[in-house]
């Protein structure tokens, strides 16, 4: 599989690690989540490889842009997305993104030249103060352990996944903190992190791939809202008894509704 990787500048001076792999006539751009990095896409790469090429960037605080601090809000993560979008040689045709990734993809498949967009269970809204501190509870045992301990843990923790899956966690927060996390609370009211107006009558394809309810970042109210005011762009698939990590823990599902997604999406463009 083709496979290569590049730092990017970003517009205020920071930098990330641009990856990509395979080959095809499709292009997408993976936009991952909170404590994940560019890596949580090569598994999605190698199904899609011969059929499209994919690229993915780390995100601020995460993999090894570990070290960039901020600003952590959403419009400054979509700039970051425009920055890595012009850097692509290729137009991107499919903007794929998980959980804050997701939100991030939303916001830019309505601004940017983009075909499709893919949002796995997307934080369409703020969460609230108890969930990040739930959050953050969980991750300062493993935070708190440095190194190769650190990579053991995590390697531990989330031996049911895929080794590709599971290295890729290594790799996210081999070096991260509680910081990204806790600035992507505090430097995002919820004033400016609902996206339910973004996606009323979504103007091209989007896919709405979506955790079971106790466990999706979405409640039952938002879906209930999305589904009536979507509009006919809108698909939203719901994966019954699998949790927030879809495109971990129910992959052979997700890429066989994105693959009938975009057959038929490209098909009637």
């Amino acid at each position: 599989m083709t496979h290569g990787e590049r730092r990017v500048p970003l517009d205020d001076g920071a930098q990330t690690t641009l990856e990509y792999w395979g080959d095809g006539d499709t292009v997408m751009l993976g936009v991952h989540g909170m404590t994940s990095s560019r890596k949580s896409w090569e598994r999605l790469a190698r199904h899609y490889d011969g059929r499209a090429r994919i690229y993915a960037y780390d995100q601020r605080g995460h993999g090894d842009s570990a070290n960039v601090a901020g600003p952590m809000t959403l419009h400054r993560a979509l700039l970051d997305l425009y920055n890595v979008l012009d850097a692509i040689p290729q137009k991107v045709d499919v903007l794929v993104g998980h959980s804050w990734g997701g939100a991030v993809v939303l916001l830019g498949g309505r601004r940017f030249d983009v075909n499709q967009v893919v949002a796995i269970d997307p934080m369409i809204r703020q969460a609230d103060n108890g969930w990040y501190e739930e959050f953050i509870a969980e991750l300062k045992p493993l935070f708190a352990k440095k190194g190769e301990a650190r990579d053991a843990q995590v390697r531990q923790d989330y031996a049911e996944w895929s080794e590709i899956d599971r290295e890729s966690k290594v790799h996210a927060v081999h070096s991260m903190t509680t910081a990204p996390i806790e600035r992507l609370r505090d430097e995002n009211p919820p004033s400016t992190w609902d996206l339910r107006g973004d996606l009323d009558a979504y103007p091209k394809p989007v896919l709405l791939a979506i955790a079971d309810a106790p466990q999706s970042v979405l409640v039952i109210e938002e879906l209930k809202s999305l589904r009536e005011q979507g509009g006919p762009n809108l698909a939203i698939r719901v994966f019954e008894g699998h949790g927030h990590n879809l495109h971990r823990t129910d992959f052979d599902r997700l890429t066989q509704e994105m693959d009938a997604f975009l057959d038929r999406t490209v098909s009637a463009s």
